[in-house]
């Protein structure tokens, strides 16, 4: 599964593990429709193992801990239950570990889908999948959205209390009026909950988005296309651009942009040859033989509110069908403009190049929220043609 894409459940009671090269915690919270607990029993972890329709089994260390959902007994009033992981090591990143979700039939095992977030870093917890109710029947979704503060962060976010106890026999001594102290053997028990940290942000706060402006992307960075807390849901403009490096030679060279679902399966691809897809959602502005003039050598007008529910991902190519390398190309390029209005959002400059004919500029993927974020590639790939770049785009997503 990639970020965002869901799968209908065909079992009632199904177990989702998160494995990992570290002991991770996991645990699986209940929530309303406006994305809050009840109460504090709607946190089932390792402290609190069972809930209405949610149990928490621990791993032991020789196996990943799971949670796992019965479709069948959880409460009126439940539509989501979000399964979060988070390093049991205090203060551990996912810096360098990728953790995988296995979605499984609770009753015979069987393998329904299995999700690894991409692009960890500084993020201490992680809401991983969520197990949701839509027009009565229960879905999986891959979510892979991360906080830097923790566990707590997640749970305090969804509503869930978090304050340390205050620890009554260190604050109210029991003491009777005519009773000598209690003896030393009688220490007072401490909690062993945290401090209470901070109120967690939002799920993906932290994200560059589009509230301050144009955007200039580094190689792998990420922007949410969100401004003003708002999803980007109309046309936008991927224009693509180059420059011969050498003078007086052209440069031919072809733009496409490849679709994909939500298992990475290909959908179609909108190329020179294919000039409209999606049932034009996606148009491309035809090919440019030379690479010489100003401004964009070709554009992809993308309809991002008429793009089909199936498609999850795009892929931004550049070829060289005449098998010229990128050696020889200079000042590449792919930028996201607003189409109506023409204003440049974001931009991607390609600051290397490799003796290759094809590159990955950038890739738009749906989230589970319903934005689209656009991250900056620039990988390489030996194929003059679009069609050899469907594989490694669908590896890349």
């Amino acid at each position: 599964m990639t970020p965002g894409s869901n799968i209908p459940l065909s079992a009632a009671r199904v177990t989702v593990d998160v494995a990992a090269p570290v002991r991770l915690d996991v645990s699986g919270l209940l929530l309303t429709a406006d994305g809050k607990v009840r109460s504090d029993d709607d946190f089932i972890f390792y402290n609190q193992p069972t809930g209405p329709g949610v149990t928490y089994r621990s791993g032991g260390g020789a196996a990943p801990d799971a949670i796992t959902v019965d479709t069948g007994a959880i409460p009126p009033g439940i539509e989501k239950i979000v399964v979060t992981a988070s390093p049991d090591a205090a203060g551990q990143t996912f810096q360098g570990i990728e953790p995988t979700a296995t979605i499984r039939n609770a009753d015979d095992n069987s393998v329904l889908g299995t999700f690894t977030p991409p692009q960890l870093g500084t993020e201490t917890a992680l809401v991983v999948v969520e197990v949701y109710l839509r027009n009565g029947a229960w879905k999986a979704r891959a979510v892979g959205q991360g906080y830097a503060n923790g566990l707590a962060g997640i749970a305090t976010d969804f509503g869930v209390s978090v304050e340390e106890p205050a620890p009554a026999p260190a604050a109210q001594p029991v003491t009777a009026p005519a009773t000598p102290p209690a003896p030393p053997m009688q220490t007072p028990v401490t909690p062993p909950a945290p401090p209470t940290p901070p109120a967690a942000p939002p799920i993906g706060a932290g994200k560059i988005n589009l509230d301050k402006g144009r955007v200039s992307l580094q190689k792998n960075q990420t922007v949410s296309l969100v401004k003003g807390g708002r999803p980007l849901l109309s046309q936008v403009k991927m224009g693509l651009g180059w420059e011969p490096a050498f003078r007086g030679k052209d440069i031919d060279l072809d733009a496409s942009v490849i679709a994909y679902g939500p298992q990475r399966n290909h959908i179609d691809s909108c190329y020179f040859g294919k000039l409209s897809i999606l049932n034009g959602a996606i148009k491309h502005s035809g090919d440019n033989l030379t690479g010489e003039g100003g401004g964009d050598d070709e554009v992809i007008v993308v309809d991002l509110g008429r793009i089909p529910p199936e498609a999850t991902g795009l892929v931004f190519t550049v070829n060289s069908f005449s098998g010229q390398k990128f050696t020889e190309v200079a000042k590449a390029y792919c930028r996201l403009l607003d189409a109506a209005t023409g204003e440049e959002l974001v931009r991607f400059d390609l600051t290397g190049a490799e003796a290759q004919t094809g590159v990955m500029m950038a890739k738009m993927i749906k989230q589970f929220s319903g934005e689209w974020e656009m991250t900056a590639m620039g990988d390489f790939v030996k194929s003059r043609t679009v069609r050899g770049m469907v594989k490694p785009a669908a590896q890349a997503l």
